[in-house]
């Protein structure tokens, strides 16, 4: 009989630049802490620089454990951050994202570019293709997310999207409150594993 999984891994993509609000710093920052306080793991782009370096600080700072995927590409211009449990540099963006993937119980997008962008569309497709059954949340800071999710409306209304797609994405804009609908969720969908800390 196989052990029972009892931690959480989180899969954050979030962005390489802090932003124009102090907002997405801090909420990135509590993100990260409530995560490593509760004895989780997180999966990122394996970035030392912008949000995407702030969730992973303070994750480590907090006692969590931290994996990093980084591409050569941007290894090469030494962005990487070497204090990782786990850093992965892979030949491609596609691996990165496979092995990102593969690694994760659950998907929570903070706001960051088009890089941010294609990684959450692309969970968001495999979620709607039955690929997985990953709870993904958007972790709306300042508003952030809302100018999306009226697009993601808009798809609704001219004929291109089914509604329920749309629902397969929590949204908050609280840190610790998102984590305990996400939490939630990933127990639900592995059907009863003892997640602690949730």
């Amino acid at each position: 009989m196989e052990p029972r999984q009892t931690t959480l891994s989180v899969c954050v993509y979030c962005g390489s630049r802090h932003g124009s609000r102090p907002e997405y710093t801090e909420a990135a920052r509590a993100l990260g802490t409530a995560i490593g306080q509760r004895g989780w793991q997180l999966v990122y782009g394996g970035g030392k620089v912008g949000l995407m370096g702030e969730v992973a600080d303070a994750v480590l700072a907090a006692g969590g454990r931290v994996v990093g995927v980084i591409p050569e590409a941007l290894e090469k211009l030494e962005v990487g951050h070497r204090g990782l449990h786990e850093l992965h540099v892979v030949p491609t963006m596609h691996i990165r994202k496979q092995m990102m993937a593969e690694r994760a119980d659950a998907f929570i997008a903070l706001p960051g570019g088009i890089g941010t962008l294609e990684e959450l569309y692309e969970v968001w497709t495999w979620r709607q293709l039955k690929y997985h059954d990953n709870p993904i949340a958007l972790l709306d800071t300042a508003g952030y997310w809302q100018p999306l999710l009226s697009f993601m409306q808009h798809t609704v209304a001219e004929g291109f999207l089914a509604q329920p797609v749309n629902e397969f994405v929590m949204v908050g804009s609280e840190p610790v409150a998102l984590l305990d609908r996400v939490a939630a969720a990933a127990l639900a969908a592995r059907g009863g594993d003892d997640y602690s800390k949730v």
